[in-house]
């Protein structure tokens, strides 16, 4: 599958292209006055000059579309991706494009706990927080079906796998535990977490683990111990 990028889109001004709309407006009322004071219906003439007039108003008015701080506006037309619009502003473009948006804000996921053996075997609870947020607003639009479902998913799915990969505490000298190295582990579940959003467009800023604990049928053995 050929991945899909984000590029800049065309777009003007608004406030330029709606100042064109009035201009266009004041020439229609114009001539359709024209045609009701001469009550000339010929064409051409005043009369068609002041429908074509309305008519192009009305076919470019949904071109205009405004642009939020943080936020993109991903552009479709006919099917195909021609750009997306980051600056924040009042804009006009084609109006026929599809126009979607995209929030560039930080997100949190926090995960459920999850139930998951450590690498020794041990049942053990673990959530955890991700702090992510849309970086290439095509990808995540086009790579993936729905990407803040996908954030959730893979998220849960780096979790598991950093759990099943380190031990809940430090049985060796020298080891890396989930318990014992809260850094270490936070820096390696963003970098697990970050591998599997890549393809849908999203940099994950930070990811931490929210809950550790034994699972309830081997807690009360395991602190013993």
């Amino acid at each position: 599958m050929q991945p899909v990028l984000e590029k800049t889109a065309f777009r003007l001004n608004g406030f330029f292209a709606f100042g064109a709309e009035l201009v266009l407006l004041g020439a229609s009322i114009a001539a359709l006055r024209e045609a009701l004071l001469t009550r000339s219906t010929t064409f051409p003439g005043p009369f068609w000059y002041g429908l074509g007039f309305l008519l192009l108003i009305a076919l470019t008015a949904p071109g205009f579309f405004v642009v939020h701080p943080n936020e993109a506006r991903v552009l479709v037309f006919l099917g195909r991706y021609v750009g997306s619009v980051r600056t924040s502003g009042f804009w006009w473009t084609n109006p026929l494009t599809l126009k979607r948006r995209v929030s560039l804000r930080v997100h949190n996921f926090s995960s459920e706990k999850l139930k998951v053996n450590d690498a020794v075997g041990n049942p053990i609870e673990i959530a955890a927080v991700v702090v992510w947020r849309v970086v290439d607003s095509a990808q995540a639009l086009f790579n993936v079906e729905n990407y803040q479902e996908f954030v959730a998913i893979q998220s849960e799915t780096a979790i598991r796998a950093l759990a099943s990969h380190h031990p809940y505490d430090v049985y060796e000298e020298g080891g890396l535990s989930l318990r014992a190295h809260p850094e270490e582990i936070a820096e390696r579940l963003r970098q697990e977490v970050q591998a599997r959003l890549n393809v849908a467009g999203v940099e994950v800023l930070e990811a931490r683990i929210s809950h550790l604990a034994y699972a309830p049928e081997i807690a009360q053995a395991m602190l013993r111990r």
